[in-house]
């Protein structure tokens, strides 16, 4: 077994009505409870969107504002238990298709 990480840029969103976001969410917790049932879920969560809300530490340790690659952040992720890169990719699959944008899957070292 291995961890990965499904995860999304806030950018990768894109605009939508209120009502198109008010509609994914039930698709996003439905696939929540799915990987819950099947013993998969590590963690599953959306981050504050307001970037400047957030922290960063520089090399020496100094606690400043965000710190942004070409002005793109991290909106959410799932850490998933799973046996192979196959199953990763069902489910983050199942996360985008849910969600509605794109998302990233990559495995943890170790």
């Amino acid at each position: 077994m291995a961890n990965y990480i499904i995860y999304f840029n806030q950018q990768w969103v894109g605009q939508h009505s209120s009502e198109w976001f008010q509609s994914r969410g039930p698709l996003a917790r439905k696939v929540v409870v799915e990987m819950e049932s099947a013993g998969v879920l590590v963690f599953a969560g959306g981050l504050v969107e307001e970037i400047e809300l957030a922290f960063g530490a520089d090399e020496n340790g100094n606690v400043k504002g965000p710190i942004t690659t070409d002005g793109e952040f991290v909106g959410g992720m799932t850490i998933i238990n799973v046996e192979n890169d196959d199953e990763a990719k069902a489910w983050g699959a199942k996360v985008a298709e849910a969600c509605g944008w794109p998302q990233e899957i990559r495995k943890f070292k170790g």
